[in-house]
């Protein structure tokens, strides 16, 4: 039990920040567009990163530096064009999504939670290497238990965040607040670009 519940609790410091992946299930459960899909891609995509670090790969990833600079600069790339597009959007608050206006593809949907997701280099430094490097702290049995753990901090905060999201929907049902919200949103991915662009 103590391996489970000190992997819950890393999981959660881990993931429970203001990053473009969450900014991104937070938008999407406000406006209760795709949510379940959303939030299953990243739910599932964090299980597996998890699985593969404490099953090891998180050495093979430490020994291959030039596959993290790619991942990083395709997740500058991305970001610079989430957070453009965030800004751009906030210019037209009529193009909002804040009462059943335009709304993402089942495909476009999909696609943003995964290149958000897969194309962060945090995701690789954090959920593999360190997560992976703590849970062999706890030996050959323990480390799946805190495993278990860290992915039950995944499930519940992803659930947490884009089905919890709806009960701030009656603070956000004006264009005004959705247009706040991606210029918001829009200076998160930015600044996450440029930290990741110049490594700090």
């Amino acid at each position: 039990m103590d391996h489970f519940l000190t992997g819950t609790a890393t999981g959660l410091a881990l993931i429970v920040a203001i990053g473009a992946q969450n900014a991104y299930v937070l938008r999407q459960g406000l406006a209760r567009d795709h949510v379940g899909l959303v939030v299953a891609i990243c739910a599932v995509s964090d299980l597996v990163l998890i699985l593969a670090g404490v099953a090891g790969i998180g050495t093979i990833v430490e020994r291959a530096p030039a596959a993290i600079d790619v991942v990083r600069w395709l997740g500058v790339a991305f970001l610079t064009w989430y957070g453009v597009s965030s800004l751009l959007r906030a210019r037209r608050p009529d193009a909002l999504a804040a009462a059943g206006g335009a709304r993402l593809s089942r495909r476009s949907a999909a696609l943003r939670a995964l290149a958000l997701t897969w194309l962060n280099p945090h995701v690789y430094l954090d959920t593999v290497l360190l997560l992976g490097s703590v849970a062999a702290t706890h030996g050959s049995g323990g480390r799946w238990w805190f495993a278990a753990g860290a992915c039950l901090a995944s499930l519940v905060w992803f659930s947490g965040l884009g089905y919890g999201a709806r009960l701030l929907a009656r603070f956000l049902a004006s264009p005004r607040a959705w247009q706040v919200l991606d210029v918001l949103i829009g200076v998160v991915m930015l600044a996450i670009a440029v930290r990741l662009a110049t490594g700090s």
